[in-house]
């Protein structure tokens, strides 16, 4: 009951309101922005609330070690607990972070191919994942066959799956090689405006630069509409 009252309070609710239900499962998402904006954060509550909703999930980090990424979990599910009054949030979170499996790989020599077959060999292991989110992917070392193994592995498991990545630019066109971009469903870009970090949906399906108040708490770093 209180893990389904704290994805209820999920800051992944509004996201899906303002993109009409958000991501499917089987698809792909993508975060960019620039370095230190907070894709971390964003694509740590994607996870999270996965595991709020009673599903696997896999946390593969190209850039952190499993320490910084466990930190990032506590502090994210500390933050969305607050929202609601919890006698046993110590025990909820224990409950959750057992349907988590963190992965750390060097992408130089551990391609996003390579990253699937480990995916299927969890799976085959016996941990049906439904969440796969992917930090600090550089698009320089990705092959379209990489995407491609990503996109089919989605689709055949219904996994919703989220990448991040650096951007420097902010159109559509800039945040990944144009050979990638029709591979993802949505693409979420952070942009740092008058001290704010907004969250600008460039693609949610076949529309392109959705408006939204969607931006980043600045002191919790959760996704917000107010």
């Amino acid at each position: 009951m209180a893990k389904q009252e704290l994805y209820e309070k999920s800051p992944i609710r509004a996201f899906d309101e303002a993109t009409n239900g958000g991501l499917k499962a089987g698809e792909l998402g993508l975060v960019t922005s620039k370095k230190g904006l907070g894709k971390t954060s964003v694509l740590v509550q994607f996870g999270m609330d996965s595991l709020l909703n009673d599903k696997q999930l896999v946390h593969v980090s190209f850039d952190q070690h499993s320490a910084n990424v466990i930190s990032w979990y506590d502090g994210i599910f500390n933050e969305i607990s607050k929202k609601k009054t919890l006698n046993n949030a110590t025990e909820v979170k224990e409950e959750i972070v057992r349907n988590r499996t963190i992965l750390n790989f060097n992408q130089d020599n551990f391609n996003l191919e390579k990253v699937v077959n480990t995916l299927n060999a969890l799976k085959a292991g016996g941990i049906a994942v439904a969440g796969v989110v992917i930090d600090g992917v550089d698009f320089a070392k990705v092959e379209e066959s990489d995407l491609q193994a990503v996109a089919s592995y989605a689709k055949a498991t219904k996994s919703k799956v989220w990448i991040s990545a650096t951007a420097e630019g902010d159109s559509l066109n800039e945040q990944a090689p144009k050979d990638l971009l029709p591979y993802f469903t949505a693409v979420v870009h952070l942009v740092s405006k008058s001290a704010v970090t907004q969250l600008e949906i460039l693609k949610m399906g076949n529309k392109e630069n959705i408006e939204s108040n969607l931006k980043l708490d600045s002191k919790t770093l959760l996704i917000t509409n107010k």
